[in-house]
């Protein structure tokens, strides 16, 4: 059974009935993979300060929730998967920015349905997104064919992209990223992260200082039974100001405060933490590996 076939067979089922495989798929991957469930432990607890077994058991099961909406968000039509959404708050921020003919840098963790983000944005205008090439090969065309619909326009995480993400902002139109992946060689720079240093991208931050750009957070929650979700956008509680490396530190703490809202839904299995090949280790670590 191809990639392809079974998204499209998942597809046909309804929200509520992919939360509920996907719950059960949490525990299974969590069960069967030790280093991620160690991982994802281990960084939720870093986050909270504590062990917290009721926010652990949920993000077991939000973290396989997110993977099982996907093929609902990509391959329903656009018109119905924005149906789902049952409350926007902060709307009128996108609203006004746009009414001004202002540049707009969105940024949003991955927390919740964070797939749904650009979605509902590209009602408001031409938005373009960065396309990173998934581990999964097969995923490619799929997540592609799932972002690109609409006013959404995707751009390649290398040069030529950041070249279409830096003009599109120029032009006053709508840019966005994931800003808490870990990027590679050259891409970033280690800054805190839940009072870890973490390698972390740089191009959000350059991107927020071209010139009239204004910075909105957001994150989409995911509502208990298939019951929808909630879009949540807000404007950064500090300025995303400074040198790079300041900016790329205020923009981790905006995200923080995100996550800490939900923690539950953040994707704490991801290894936020690695050190790409090539990159000289964080001051802490003393040259470690």
């Amino acid at each position: 059974m191809t990639v392809d076939f079974l998204f499209r067979v998942l597809s046909r089922f309804s929200l509520a009935w992919l939360h509920r495989l996907g719950g059960v798929a949490g525990w299974l991957t969590w069960r069967f993979s030790p280093t991620y469930a160690r991982r994802l432990e281990e960084n939720l607890t870093r986050a909270l300060g504590r062990k917290d077994p009721a926010i652990l058991r949920a993000a077991i099961r939000e973290a396989g929730r997110q993977a099982l909406e996907l093929p609902y968000v990509w391959l329903r039509p656009q018109d119905e998967v924005l149906s789902r959404i049952v409350r926007v708050e902060g709307a009128e921020l996108l609203a006004q920015a746009r009414a001004d003919g202002a540049s707009v840098l969105l940024l949003t963790p991955h927390l919740g349905c964070f797939e749904m983000c650009a979605q509902y944005c590209s009602t408001h205008g031409p938005i373009t997104v960065l396309f990173r090439e998934p581990r999964k090969a097969a995923l490619g065309p799929l997540m592609e064919a799932g972002r690109k619909r609409g006013n959404i326009n995707v751009a390649p995480a290398d040069v030529s992209g950041v070249r279409r993400l830096v003009k599109a902002l120029r032009g006053g139109e709508m840019v966005g990223m994931l800003p808490d992946q870990a990027p590679g060689q050259g891409e970033g720079v280690w800054a805190p992260f839940f009072g870890k240093l973490a390698w972390t991208m740089t191009l959000a931050a350059r991107l927020s200082e071209v010139k009239g750009v204004r910075v909105i957070m957001l994150w989409t929650e995911r509502l208990p039974r298939g019951e929808g979700y909630v879009l949540r956008l807000s404007e950064p509680v500090e300025p995303i100001a400074g040198s790079l490396e300041e900016r790329c530190v205020a923009i981790n703490r905006e995200i923080e405060r995100l996550i800490l809202a939900c923690p539950q839904q953040y994707l704490w299995g991801y290894n936020r933490y690695k050190r790409p090949s090539g990159v000289e280790p964080p001051p802490a670590e003393g040259g470690a590996q």
